[in-house]
C-alpha cells in the first residue's frame, strides 16, 4: 500500500470525525487527490474516557489533545484536527495551530425536553452542562435554576436529556450543524445576551512548527478571516488566564481591516460580571486581543476570580 500524502489525527466522537472528514474533503478538492491519500488516524483521549468528573477536576482542556500531540511530536501523524474552543491557549513546544477552516455558527443553543426556553423553564429546573461559562451565563439570566456537571459527546448528552437526567442542556450550534442534527426543542441564543466560548465554531489544525511540507499542503484550505478572529480571541483568552476554571466568553468579528472584539468575565455563580468592547486593526489581531484581555482583567480587579489572587493579575 502506498504512503498517504498526509495523515491526520482526530478524536473518535461523531463530531470529531465529522470535522476530520470535512478537513479531508477540503484537501481532496484542493489537491485533486483520492480520499484514501488523506489517511485518518483515530485516537481516544483521557478527556473522552473520564466522563464522571468536571474537566477542572481532571486537568482541563489538554485532556482532549495529549494523545494526538504525542503522535504529532513523534511523527505518527502529520497534523491534528481540533475544535478550536477546546484547545489550551499554551501549546506544547514545537507545535502550533497553523490554520483554521471557515468558521461555522458561533452561537449556543438551549435544548429542553418539553419545548421550554431559557426564560420559561420552571423555577428550580436542572440544566446540565460541563462548561463553567455556560453555567455562569445561565445563572446570570436565571439565578433560580440549578446546574449540574453534564459531560459526554453530543449524542450522549441529547440522550441523557431525553431520559430525564436533566431538564435542559446547552450545545454549540456549530456541532449540531456539522452532525446534521436539529433537536425539536431548540432555542438558538442571541450571542450578545449569551456570548459564545472564544474560538467556538472554528476547526483548528495543529502542526509541527517549521514543517514546511505540511504547511504548504494545508495552505489552500486555510480561511484567512477565521485565522484573524480566532488569533484575536485566543490572545484575549490567554491574557485573562483563560482555562476550564475561568468563566470567560467573547467573540471577534472582522470588517475589512477593522476588528471588533467583545468579551465578558463572570463569577461562577453568575452574580457579577464585567464586559468590554473594543475596536482594533486586523493586522495586529494577537496584540489587540491581549491588550483587550488585559484591560478587562484590570477592570474586573485582581480579586474578582479566586485564582487571580495567585499572582496572575
Amino acid at each position: 500500500m502506498s504512503t498517504p500524502l498526509l495523515t491526520l489525527g482526530t478524536r473518535g466522537s461523531a463530531l470529531a470525525l465529522a470535522q476530520a472528514y470535512e478537513t479531508r474533503d477540503r484537501l481532496v478538492a484542493a489537491h485533486g487527490c483520492a480520499p484514501e491519500e488523506i489517511a485518518i488516524e483515530v485516537f481516544s483521549t483521557r478527556g473522552d474516557e473520564i466522563l464522571d468528573k468536571a474537566l477542572t477536576e481532571i486537568g482541563g482542556k489538554g485532556l482532549f489533545t495529549e494523545e494526538l500531540e504525542a503522535s504529532l511530536h513523534g511523527g505518527g501523524i502529520d497534523f491534528a484536527v481540533h475544535s478550536s474552543k477546546d484547545m489550551p491557549t499554551e501549546l506544547p513546544d514545537g507545535l502550533e495551530l497553523s490554520i483554521f477552516l471557515p468558521r461555522e455558527d458561533v452561537r449556543d443553543v438551549f435544548i429542553t425536553r418539553n419545548g421550554e426556553t431559557l426564560e420559561t423553564l420552571p423555577q428550580g429546573a436542572v440544566v446540565g452542562t460541563a462548561s463553567l461559562r455556560r453555567a455562569a451565563l445561565v445563572k446570570r439570566v436565571r439565578p433560580d435554576l440549578r446546574t449540574e456537571v453534564f459531560r459526554g459527546n453530543v449524542q450522549t448528552r441529547l440522550q441523557k436529556l431525553a431520559d430525564g437526567v436533566v431538564d435542559a442542556t446547552l450545545l454549540a450550534h456549530a456541532g449540531l450543524k456539522r452532525l446534521g442534527l436539529r433537536p425539536p426543542s431548540m432555542q438558538v441564543l442571541d450571542p450578545e445576551a449569551f456570548p459564545p466560548a472564544l474560538a467556538q465554531g472554528a476547526i483548528g489544525i495543529e502542526t509541527r512548527t517549521g514543517d514546511a511540507r505540511v504547511r504548504d499542503l494545508l495552505a489552500p484550505i486555510a480561511d484567512t478571516e477565521t485565522g484573524v478572529t480566532v488569533a484575536c480571541e485566543r490572545a484575549f483568552l490567554s491574557a485573562l488566564d483563560g482555562s476550564c476554571r475561568t468563566p470567560i466568553a467573547g467573540h471577534a468579528t472582522l470588517a475589512g481591516d477593522s476588528l471588533e472584539l467583545s468579551g465578558i468575565v463572570l463569577k461562577e455563580d453568575g452574580s457579577a460580571s464585567h464586559t468590554i468592547a473594543a475596536t482594533g486593526v486586523a493586522a495586529d489581531a494577537e496584540a489587540f486581543g491581549r491588550a483587550t484581555g488585559a484591560a478587562l482583567k484590570a477592570k474586573a480587579g485582581a480579586g474578582f476570580l479566586p485564582h487571580w489572587t495567585e499572582g496572575s493579575a
